[in-house]
């Protein structure tokens, strides 16, 4: 129950309407930009992150409690640049499955053959209470429609016991920090897939993340409302000034 006087987060933020107009637009427009740029993402992620993404993913899911033999779910797997880490770490990607409404974003994946992908959104989630060792979800808190619920759906789904790990970029606490992102992911990214992107809305994807983040609940009210769907030791994990590891532990003991 949430006891704290901060209220449950329900969309991550207001309709950002240079993309979309209301909120029943958001989820049309997300599945067709993911769709029409899936075949740029992983390029560009690398550029973005100087190809330090897969080193710090590992790291992360090994921070929030990731081990051998967990059984582990993805949402929003993308293009899987979580869950490809998360098929290593527990030694077999049948054991792994990734969720995804964007079905272009899934296509584009190089995932292994055993390992299992759904379409399906966070706020839904087509699988039996207490089914998962481990919830994963990679920068995709920023698109999800309603947060209470789909963390609602986090702790169904997950074994008592079972842990959570959300990564997300939020804002820079100082103004320059915050100048400097902004004009790396608004202004210098866009620039750069001009060159290098086969998608031309590549470009908008990337600025349109960058004012998702802009717009974005704090984290303390993200850490609020998933302590108030049920979820315990909530904390968040911070790394270089923007990028959040938000770590949960469903009650109950594991089997």
């Amino acid at each position: 129950m949430n006891t704290d006087a901060t209220p449950l987060v329900h969309a991550p933020h207001i309709p950002l309407t240079d993309y979309y107009q209301t909120e029943q637009d958001r989820q049309a427009y997300l599945r067709q930009i993911f769709d029409n740029t899936a075949a740029d993402y992983d390029r560009i992620e690398a550029m973005l992150a100087f190809g330090t993404g897969p080193g710090y993913r590992r790291d992360a899911l090994i921070r929030a409690g990731l081990k051998k033999g967990m059984k582990v779910l993805d949402v929003g797997v993308g293009t899987g640049l979580v869950a490809a880490q998360e098929c290593i770490l527990t030694g077999d990607p049948a054991l792994v499955t990734g969720i995804d409404p964007s079905l272009g974003m899934m296509a584009a994946s190089r995932l292994p053959k055993t390992m299992v992908l759904i379409e399906g959104r966070a706020e839904s989630l087509p699988f039996p209470d207490n089914h998962f060792d481990f919830l994963s979800m990679g920068y995709a808190l920023r698109h999800i429609g309603d947060l209470s619920v789909a963390f609602a759906e986090f702790e169904r789904v997950l074994k008592p016991g079972g842990r959570l790990c959300i990564l997300e970029i939020t804002q820079a606490q100082s103004p320059l920090g915050r100048w400097i992102l902004k004009s790396y992911m608004r202004g210098v990214i866009p620039l750069l897939t001009r060159f290098i992107s086969k998608q031309k809305n590549t470009a908008t994807i990337w600025r349109y993340f960058w004012d998702s983040i802009e717009a974005c609940v704090p984290p303390e009210q993200v850490i609020n409302t998933l302590n108030g769907v049920g979820l315990t030791q909530v904390k968040r994990h911070l790394g270089v000034g923007i990028f959040s590891e938000y770590q949960a532990i469903k009650a109950g003991q594991p089997d």
